[in-house]
């Protein structure tokens, strides 16, 4: 005899279902407080311009590319 899993309820928000450090309020925080930190402790633009990218590299691909995935994924999952 088999127990049959009952599937989880779908998730209304990718966001809904990550802890706190990875909620889009304390990526922005990080993202600018990184930047700014460096600029005032170092006040070196060529740390900072390359820090700077990274931060908008990383806030592209976790506020755009991987929630743009998951809505995708769950239109998906969602069709018959």
């Amino acid at each position: 005899m088999a127990s049959e899993v009952s599937p989880s309820p779908p998730v209304s928000s990718i966001w809904s279902s990550k802890p706190w450090w990875c909620q889009p309020w304390s990526i922005l925080l990080t993202g600018v407080a990184v930047p700014a930190a460096s600029w005032c402790l170092l006040q070196r633009w060529w740390i900072t311009a390359p820090l700077t990218t990274a931060v908008l590299l990383w806030w592209w691909l976790f506020l755009v590319v991987v929630p743009s995935a998951w809505r995708t994924e769950q239109a998906e999952v969602g069709e018959p």
